[in-house]
């Protein structure tokens, strides 16, 4: 009797199965067209996606051949009589990346190339600006850090001595090269402004801090009795 119920349920269980089967070749039968046109659709949308990621490839390799192109030749060797030409092409290469190429990697960090040449011209106003458009972008470390460098810099240039030193703090809060940078930066500009015991105080911190540091003995030899 169990046999007979077991054979039951199975021959159900088949016929189910074969029931459910038939359904859906009835269902690709009565929507042929319509499975075709959603194979269609896939079949486009993988190609869209495809040619769209080599589109995205491509478009950051040339923004990053453009970028280079710029990069280097503010980082060579350029002679006085030079110098004037050189940024405004560079500036003009630049410009570009972040015109034809918006969305790229390259564009990107392209913002502080440019204020990079507003600092090297002592357009320092101009570069100030720039940098600090750059940082409200929140760009990812170590970038911000090195912005927050750059921008201490024009300040101190500047003459601005106290609000270089309130920059660079924000770094010094931080851990690694940029924070050596910054505590370093920061007992430089008190020695500028005379301020020999901040100096020597920032100085001391950064030797207790950093023993091991390429910048530990200059720190020791700066430090003044």
């Amino acid at each position: 009797m169990k046999k007979d119920k077991s054979r039951k349920k199975l021959l159900s269980t088949n016929d189910e199965f074969v029931t459910f089967s038939a359904r859906m070749l009835v269902l690709a039968s009565e929507h042929k067209k319509q499975l075709q046109i959603a194979g269609y659709c896939i079949l486009s949308l993988i190609i869209l996606f495809v040619a769209g990621n080599m589109y995205l490839k491509n478009r950051n390799t040339r923004a990053q051949n453009a970028y280079n192109i710029a990069y280097y030749a503010l980082s060579g060797s350029i002679s006085p009589d030079k110098k004037q030409e050189a940024y405004a092409k560079a500036r003009e290469d630049f410009g570009k990346v972040l015109t034809e190429y918006k969305m790229s990697g390259p564009a990107s960090v392209t913002l502080p190339q440019l204020a990079r040449i507003d600092f090297l011209e002592k357009k320092y106003e101009e570069a100030i600006i720039k940098y600090q458009d750059y940082l409200d972008k929140k760009p990812r470390e170590p970038y911000y850090s090195y912005g927050i460098l750059a921008l201490s810099a024009c300040y101190e240039e500047k003459g601005d001595h106290d609000k270089a030193i309130a920059v660079l703090e924000k770094v010094s809060a931080s851990e690694g090269y940029s924070k050596e940078q910054a505590m370093l930066g920061i007992a430089r500009i008190h020695r500028i402004k005379k301020d020999f015991v901040k100096s020597n105080e920032i100085l001391k911190d950064f030797i207790e801090k950093f023993p091991s540091s390429p910048s530990a003995p200059a720190a020791k030899a700066a430090i003044t009795s």
